[in-house]
């Protein structure tokens, strides 16, 4: 069970006061989570007592600092199941993950005629990386369309499977509509072709539990920043026999093993992919995001989010004016809309009047919109420390706007 007030005390912003000493409702959780405290506490302890680089020096703050940062790793690892803590890459986020891939693995794996899968519901970092893939090396990417209620129509992606399919590449759960797609059986079918499977998990991992070797997915991108942890942090998995060999995408110190004027020998993974001073006060600062995720237990969590859910769809839903974009019959807890007559910037911004953080516009997923026709919606995104009361300030709001323009 979830004590909402206890939680909620693990994120001040929550309680923070603003313009007219009101406090903001912070409904805007799918964009970004909002950090946990003990995130806070590790990033200024790591500026003010313990700053140095990693991997490079035998002095004891170099040391402290590089245990830190592959504690993290080695809790990723944990945390997702891998086989080896060095199947985890650590990178800057999702978008730095699947570049890496498309990159690393793409342009050594992928040749002219090949087809790459993704499906209608992605996000632009994966759309982009992919298409330019394409562009370079002469393959083809093949969309799986969707359903009007947001769903992936699963026969269409069983019959665009074929052998020349060499990657699929598709967000488990979207960031518009929060549908949660069926993953696992998609990486069963796909690998009857032998095709290689990458997993958008940047809306998932703190939803749902993921188990890669479980799933047997290839590899899979995350974001520390939607897991309560700091921006500009990330990390990719990936199974080892691909990663070895895969060349690097960046050179530079501590992916090398030996350097010459000659020639230029390249460490093993992880470290073979991650070039230069990484983001270490952000990997450092992840770690006690993801402890709270394994303390507060992701089975709560996902039991939580699903009421706040239910009750924000039932009220909504009450709305005649409003139309809930995306009703996937499994989703997280994210509700894109629409309001008759009023355009979603709008909506936002009138919202915001009424201390509502939401999203609007096309949330980096601008064919998804186009395929359900509409120009751009509002979202409103929960998380754990969100209440039902919350839900009941952005229904009374949006009941103030309609009268508004009405």
């Amino acid at each position: 069970m979830i004590n909402v007030k206890m939680i909620r005390d693990q994120f001040p912003q929550v309680s923070e006061t603003y313009t007219d000493n009101k406090p903001i409702y912070y409904l805007d959780s799918a964009a970004t989570n909002l950090t946990h405290v003990n995130v806070v506490k590790a990033l200024d302890t790591y500026y003010l007592k313990e700053c140095a680089n990693v991997h490079r020096g035998i002095h004891t703050l170099s040391e402290v600092s590089t245990d830190k940062f592959e504690h993290t790793r080695s809790l990723l690892h944990k945390f997702f199941n891998s086989a080896k803590r060095e199947e985890i890459i650590l990178t800057k986020g999702t978008t730095d993950s699947i570049n890496l891939v498309a990159r690393a693995w793409g342009d050594e794996n992928i040749k002219e005629g090949d087809e790459i899968l993704i499906s209608h519901m992605e996000h632009h970092s994966n759309i982009v990386p992919w298409q330019m893939l394409c562009e370079r090396t002469g393959a083809v990417l093949k969309v799986i369309p969707i359903n009007d209620a947001g769903e992936i129509i699963y026969e269409k992606y069983l019959e665009l499977l074929n052998p020349k399919t060499k990657m699929v590449s598709v967000v488990y759960v979207s960031n518009t509509l929060g549908t949660i797609n069926p993953i696992a059986q998609m990486i069963d079918d796909a690998k009857k072709f032998d095709a290689v499977f990458m997993v958008d998990a940047a809306q998932a991992t703190a939803h749902l539990a993921i188990d890669v070797q479980q799933l047997d997915c290839d590899f899979m991108a995350l974001s520390a920043h939607k897991m309560f942890g700091p921006t500009g942090a990330g990390a990719l998995y990936g199974k080892e026999k691909l990663l070895n060999e895969m060349p690097p995408l960046f050179g530079g110190g501590d992916m090398i093993d030996k350097v010459t004027f000659e020639k230029t020998t390249y460490n093993t993974i992880p470290h073979k992919f991650e070039a230069g001073t990484p983001s270490i006060a952000s990997i450092i600062a992840w770690a006690p995001a993801i402890e709270f995720i394994n303390e507060t237990g992701l089975e709560n969590i996902a039991q939580y989010e699903h009421e706040l859910l239910t009750y924000a769809t039932e009220k909504l839903s009450s709305i005649k004016e409003l139309t809930i974009i995306g009703q996937a019959a499994k989703k997280t807890s994210v509700i894109s809309f629409t309001l008759k007559g009023i355009h979603a910037h709008d909506i936002a911004t009138l919202a915001n009047q009424y201390q509502i953080a939401i999203r609007t516009g096309h949330h980096c997923t601008q064919p998804l919109l186009q395929r359900l026709n509409v120009a751009a919606t509002a979202r409103a995104s929960f998380s754990i420390y969100n209440t039902k009361e919350e839900i009941d300030h952005l229904y009374n709001a949006l009941i103030k706007i309609i009268n508004m323009f009405s």
